[in-house]
């Protein structure tokens, strides 16, 4: 529409916000035998990590110079992560857990090496893991009242269309809530961690 060379150069100019890791490990590589059998947590995440660069060196050529990427949250804590690998417990997961903060170190020494290989590119990796972690473990400091089951349906594993306002059990007031479905946080906490995470991201922006 606006022509290639415009198009570039308003995709240059642009902030990027990526989101990595969750989906991978959440709902693929806990759930697939294959990928337990074949890789361990440690070895999955340097497969990311691989696509991870791939995907940031072609936004690179791409002209992409501003780009954030989300860390891993505390996944032993989602609500159907509970359901799934909690064993009947209701706290967090810790070996789920433990997994997110081997990714996220990784994503921070692949993110530092990312910028030193390429000229011009601003690229930071957000810590949303320990600003969610606080707010799950400090629910009132917060101002949230539930931390375990999330407004959606039964609050234990619901997601995607079957989350909505006619979803049977579906809480009234969601701001009370940490988590809308069993994978996502409700706004409330988006727009917590947002302002938290902003300080993180001012070279993009500089």
């Amino acid at each position: 529409m606006i022509g290639r060379e415009n198009a570039h150069r308003l995709f240059s100019k642009g902030i990027h916000i990526l989101s990595a890791g969750s989906s991978d490990f959440l709902q693929n590589y806990y759930i697939n035998p294959l990928l337990n059998i074949l890789n361990t947590p440690d070895q999955f995440s340097d497969i990311l990590m691989r696509s991870y660069s791939e995907f940031i060196q072609n936004l690179y050529e791409l002209g992409a110079r501003r780009i954030g990427v989300i860390s891993l949250p505390p996944m032993g804590c989602l609500p159907a992560a509970i359901t799934l690998f909690g064993a009947g417990n209701k706290s967090c997961v810790e070996r789920l857990n433990n997994d997110a903060v081997m990714f996220n170190t990784k994503l921070e020494t692949t993110t530092q090496l990312l910028m030193n290989r390429h000229s011009g590119l601003k690229l930071v990796a957000f810590d949303v893991y320990q600003p969610f972690l606080d707010i799950i473990t400090n629910p009132i400091d917060n101002g949230f009242f539930e931390t375990k089951r999330a407004c959606c349906g039964t609050g234990t594993i619901e997601t995607s269309f079957l989350c909505n306002s006619l979803s049977p059990g579906t809480c009234v007031n969601a701001t009370g809530y940490v988590f809308w479905d069993g994978f996502h946080p409700t706004e409330a906490v988006n727009e917590l961690l947002a302002g938290q995470l902003l300080g993180q991201g001012i070279s993009l922006i500089s």
